[in-house]
């Protein structure tokens, strides 16, 4: 770190918390502090990609890849067979009209699963922003070369997003999200040309890796990250998109349908591309050590990128490494700014609020900035225990799907119940506890078959079921649950279930006036829509030519990504 560097980083953390900070003089309600619907196509488009994309991402690419070569973009790869149907969800959730997902599941089932929802959101988004600062802190120790310890990095960049956001809450991320996602997409190019620069370009990294493990350039490792792997973390990752307590503000802050749309699926594309260029320069670090003489074994993991940011950048020109640090550090504030409103959102508005109601709209905001520190602390508090990034990554993972799971039964067929919700969360939370037993692990050894299925790996204390075969677990146990159990109880009311449906079919008009979360504006009917299945209480709609070209647009998005990724490599 050079003089001009030092110089750098706090131009860009004091300009960033003065322009977060700045967006509070327009936050006059809870409502315009938890869920402003004022923004347009591009800041949406800025604001789902920096609340998806954050640098520890990279982090967990370029660990993988240390060990596994390419098929580690899967880590952050494994929701882009996701990403199309971001079209179809967005305006689901933007005609929900809620402030929070809990709102949601309050409506479609009843109070106690709102509550439910909002306990495993809270704790899911305090494990996301301890996963951020664990990549943070990593990054920034190895970049600086231990001259800001990890421990700093995580104080003083939580110091800051804790207060823009508290001050500006859902708006201000927003806003400050447009800045740091530029930034973030330099952050993910930046280091790329000059690393294979050094390495002989594309040719000379393909050629050291072939010749120290050919498996490492390619996309799949039978019985680590295989086929079987992508499609089953891929369903996760759908099943659990909707259940990111943040993705409602992702989807419901545009001022339309579209705007929502466009900014969640191409936001998310952006992020799909900035994830290969984190791939092809984690690789071409692994090439500059190996034709370096460096053993592969005695580099950290969660350090390789911030290493080779070091070894590079302030020989390049003086001050780029603070540029580097800077986008970094906007990566992580992009996201972790978001996340926090929104478990304040979830605390205060289904917790809090029905418990001591009627107060005013001051003493909500005031609320909702205090639990935004208590979750920030909680945060900080799982990044100091988390043994390492890849580690939190894969337990972050699993929450949310396990709720996920009722939200999609319940949007898709109307005979799911509360206590259906209850059993879905509760079967898919004990399937996943009980496949990650090392006990269950030892059992399944004694068959042939699970070894010849990659059930199984490892041996002695270190033997377990593999993540993809958990995953299958406890989602069917989940979905099992939830309909075994809904078949037998009570269902929602049903005027509480028309509600329910009749939001999810009709439009956002412009400029709406939304009075309660969950309800349709004064003077705006149900809208009928054609249904495309409905036996046996099945809600399936016929989707809109809007939907249908969008959803085939995303996927020859997702086509051209991957195969433009294999034509570069290979």
């Amino acid at each position: 770190m050079q003089p001009i560097d030092w110089a750098v980083l706090p131009l860009y953390l004091i300009g960033i918390t003065a322009l977060g900070a700045w967006t509070a003089r327009r936050v006059k309600s809870s409502g315009d502090f938890f869920m402003p619907r004022r923004f347009g196509k591009a800041m949406m488009v800025t604001f789902a990609f920096g609340t998806g994309t954050s640098s520890d991402q990279a982090v967990t690419v370029a660990s993988k890849t240390l060990t596994n070569g390419l098929s580690a973009i899967w880590w952050q790869w494994l929701w882009l067979p996701a990403t199309p149907f971001y079209w179809l969800i967005a305006p689901v959730m933007r005609r929900l009209r809620a402030i929070t997902t809990a709102d949601v599941y309050e409506l479609r089932y009843d109070r106690s699963v709102g509550v439910l929802f909002a306990v495993v959101g809270v704790a899911s988004l305090m494990a996301k922003i301890g996963l951020l600062l664990e990549g943070v802190g990593a990054m920034v120790d190895a970049c600086t070369g231990g001259a800001v310890s990890a421990t700093l990095a995580i104080m003083v960049v939580t110091a800051l997003f804790v207060t823009y956001g508290m001050a500006g809450g859902l708006g201000a991320a927003i806003v400050t999200d447009f800045v740091q996602g530029l930034m973030t997409v330099l952050f993910s190019f930046l280091l790329l040309p000059f690393v294979l620069q050094a390495t002989g370009g594309l040719e000379g990294v393909k050629a050291t890796i072939a010749a120290h493990n050919p498996q490492m350039l390619s996309l799949v490792v039978p019985g680590k990250i295989d086929a079987f792997f992508v499609v089953m973390f891929s369903l996760q990752a759908l099943v659990g998109i909707v259940a990111y307590p943040f993705i409602m503000g992702v989807c419901g802050a545009g001022r339309t349908e579209l705007d929502g749309r466009v900014g969640f699926m191409c936001g998310n594309i952006l992020k799909r591309v900035c994830t290969a260029a984190w791939s092809l320069t984690a690789l071409g670090a692994v090439a500059w050590y190996l034709q370096s003489g460096v053993t592969l074994t005695d580099v950290t993991p969660d350090h390789l990128y911030g290493n080779i940011a070091r070894e590079f950048l302030p020989d390049v020109l003086p001050g780029l490494l603070g540029v580097f640090l800077a986008c970094l550090l906007a990566s992580i504030m992009s996201s972790c700014d978001a996340i926090m409103i929104s478990s304040a959102a979830l605390f205060t508005e289904n917790v809090y609020k029905p418990v001591v109601p009627r107060r005013s709209e001051r003493h909500y905001i005031q609320v909702g900035r205090v639990s935004s520190l208590v979750v920030v602390t909680c945060g900080v508090l799982f990044a100091f225990w988390t043994p390492d990034v890849v580690e939190a990554l894969n337990f972050w993972f699993k929450i949310s799907p396990t709720i996920g799971i009722a939200f999609w039964i319940g949007l898709l067929w109307r005979g799911a119940t509360p206590l259906g919700a209850w059993a879905g969360t509760l079967g898919a939370i004990a399937g996943w506890f009980a496949a990650s037993r090392g006990a269950t692990a030892q059992w399944l050894a004694q068959f042939e078959a699970a070894r010849e299925w990659h059930v199984v790996s490892g041996s002695g204390d270190a033997l377990q079921v593999n993540d993809p075969w958990v995953i299958l677990t406890y989602m069917v146990a989940g979905v099992a649950a939830c309909v075994a159990v809904s078949l037998v109880t009570p269902r929602t009311p049903a005027e509480r279930l028309q509600r329910f449906y009749d939001l999810t079919r009709t439009p956002v008009t412009p400029d709406e006036e939304i009075a309660e979360p969950c309800t349709l504006p004064p003077g705006v009917a149900p809208a009928e829509r054609r249904m495309l299945l409905t036996w046996g209480g099945l809600e399936v709609p016929m989707p809109s030519a809007t939907s249908w070209l969008g959803f085939s647009a995303g996927w020859v998005m997702v086509a051209a990504l991957i195969g433009g990724f294999l034509w570069i490599v290979r």
